[in-house]
């Protein structure tokens, strides 16, 4: 989007008075550092930065006819912004003591807020065995059998990110491919979903899966045509099988979440709602106290944990703590469409006895959701095919009338419930979302990978409303952007090209392009639109006097990219709070 430049100008010489309508005391005197000569995008219209200069929340989420605001520079007291104006105009926060930062130029915007990872997991997937784009069974195998090499008698093997859909004939690996290359080890590798994984002979013996075991609801064990187990299992019974291998050790975990961590700074997100154990929110405690938590953590807890667990997860930590605490509560109500788990209102296109796996009883899962929402907690529903949403939107609009009904106080509450992924659509849900005020947090680099057999699994015309950003916005219902890493990487500028384009990297394949956003939107939907989705609209998402002083510096101005440079952007300063955790070298 190129701006009038007169309007740009006219724009910078009001700042001054935006900021000085602010309350004095908090803004008034010098500033620690003042970063300037910055393309500052500040993520916010012009009305709604005028609305927070008096005070006010009005944070618009789908804005119409944007103009995002643009300044030249930022000036940091604390963990805060004080001033966003013309060079000119921030020498009011120049104090004896100022740090000044030149930014010779370049394109600063709000840190991202990823509105959906596994910390933990993308962590243990560097220091287990990583899987990630094997191109083959063979090379599949080739890896775990040099890991096989150095592992200690009896121990397990473990690792994640294999994807067969990359392979020549996609088929699934057995357990009697891994017998070959696993010797006596019990071993089990997570497909890179995290839905199915493969398990091979001694893994399911310790576990006593046999050809009599019967499938438990959530989950299933893929049987060859002799009713034997093949070694693939799904969802819930996968859950149960990795729950006998042995737990990581503190410092195992703490020597993973700081690889994350790191990896996080190094793309320019200084926010993360995270799905990790509660062992790893105690490492992110750890690391606060030592001042080396590098990005601000909402970890979620599990909605499956009883109500009485959950309360007490909640009151360890403070809520209103900027740099950590819990949030929202999270349910899987389905798995994935790469391993064909997506509960589906009907069956595949290329598996017609197929409609994947719901992983809930509908009024099991309505009445956990109307105790845990009465109780106070937000709720997230994973969610990828349209029987699972529909069972999501059900689940929220039965526990929102609970909770109006009993509440003790006539005090409106905003619910803000989620669904995660939200892949598939039917025609009908976008105005439920709408009614409910559900938060759609979905991740559009999904679509890179997805849009190879997505079309085939949906069938076109299912397809038309598959990962669709556009009639989500088009129906006023909020979007939040993250990009589930590990399952993908964890750099947004993926999503962002994704988003904009609807077409794979090379630019050779194009998925019902009329669902793509511009980079306004877009932009939004990584940073204001996660900050809504976890409270956290007034603090995070944008820059502006009063927030934290959250943002990112990047080597090129993406909002006048081509989508192909965008791909190739780099972020060569992450600052949290005022301090910057990843400088590029």
């Amino acid at each position: 989007m190129r701006m009038n430049p007169r309007w740009c100008f006219c724009v910078l010489l009001l700042l001054p008075v935006f900021m000085q309508a602010r309350a004095q005391s908090s803004l008034d005197g010098p500033a620690d550092q003042i970063f300037m000569n910055a393309v500052v995008y500040t993520g916010l219209e012009t009305q709604a930065f005028v609305n927070e200069a008096k005070k006010k929340s009005t944070i618009l989420l789908v804005p119409t006819n944007k103009r995002i605001l643009r300044a030249q520079a930022i000036a940091v007291r604390g963990d805060r912004i004080v001033g966003v104006a013309s060079n000119g105009s921030i020498q009011k926060f120049k104090g004896s003591k100022t740090r000044i930062v030149d930014l010779n130029g370049r394109f600063v915007m709000p840190g991202f807020n990823d509105a959906h990872l596994h910390l933990a997991n993308a962590g243990f997937e560097k220091v287990q065995l990583s899987l990630v784009g094997v191109k083959s069974l063979d090379e599949m195998k080739a890896r775990i059998a040099e890991r096989a090499k150095t592992a200690a008698p009896g121990e397990w093997l473990q690792g994640r990110g294999w994807d067969h859909t990359l392979w020549p004939n996609q088929q699934l690996p057995t357990r009697q491919d891994l017998d070959t290359v696993t010797g006596d080890h019990p071993a089990i590798f997570e497909r890179v979903d995290g839905h199915i994984a493969i398990a091979n002979s001694a893994a399911l013996r310790q576990a006593g899966i046999t050809r009599t075991t019967t499938d438990q609801p959530g989950g299933r064990i893929d049987r060859d045509q002799n009713g034997e187990p093949t070694g693939i299992v799904r969802e819930k019974a996968a859950e149960a099988l990795l729950a006998l291998v042995p737990a990581p050790t503190p410092a195992q975990r703490r020597q993973a979440l700081e690889l994350a961590l790191a990896e996080l700074a190094q793309w320019g997100v200084t926010s993360a709602q995270d799905n990790s154990d509660w062992q790893d929110f105690l490492v992110f405690e750890e690391l606060q106290r030592e001042g080396k938590l590098t990005a601000r953590i909402t970890e979620w807890l599990a909605f499956d944990d009883p109500l009485s667990v959950l309360e007490q997860h909640r009151a360890h930590h403070p809520a209103t703590d900027p740099m950590l605490h819990t949030g929202m509560l999270k349910g899987f109500l389905d798995g994935s469409l790469g391993s064909r788990t997506a509960a589906l209102l009907a069956p595949y296109s290329d598996d017609p006895k197929n409609s994947g796996v719901p992983r809930y009883d509908q009024t099991a899962l309505s009445q956990m959701a109307r105790e845990r929402a009465l109780a106070g907690f937000q709720l997230g529903f994973h969610a990828i095919g349209d029987r699972a949403v529909a069972m999501a939107l059900e689940a929220f609009a039965d526990a929102e009338d609970y909770v109006r009904q009993r509440a003790a106080t006539r005090q409106p509450r905003q619910f803000r419930f989620r669904v995660e992924h939200a892949q598939v659509i039917a025609p009908a849900q976008f105005a439920r979302f709408h009614d409910l005020e559900v938060i759609a947090s979905m991740q559009p680099n999904h679509l890179l990978t997805d849009m190879n057999w997505a079309l085939s699994r949906l069938g076109p015309e299912r397809a038309k409303t598959s990962y669709p950003w556009a009639q989500f916005l088009g129906n006023d219902v909020p979007l939040a952007f993250g990009t589930d890493y590990p399952v993908e990487p964890v750099t947004p500028f993926r999503g962002i090209y994704a988003a904009l384009t609807r077409k794979n990297e090379s630019g050779t394949k194009e998925y019902f392009p009329d669902q793509k956003l511009d980079i306004d939107s877009i932009l939004i939907a990584y940073t204001r639109g996660a900050a809504y989705a976890e409270f956290a609209e007034d603090e995070k998402g944008a820059l502006a006097p009063g927030r934290l002083a959250d943002f990112i510096v990047l080597d090129r101005d993406i909002t006048k990219a081509t989508p192909s440079e965008i791909l190739k952007s780099k972020v060569l300063r992450t600052v949290v709070g005022g301090k910057t955790v990843y400088p590029a070298k």
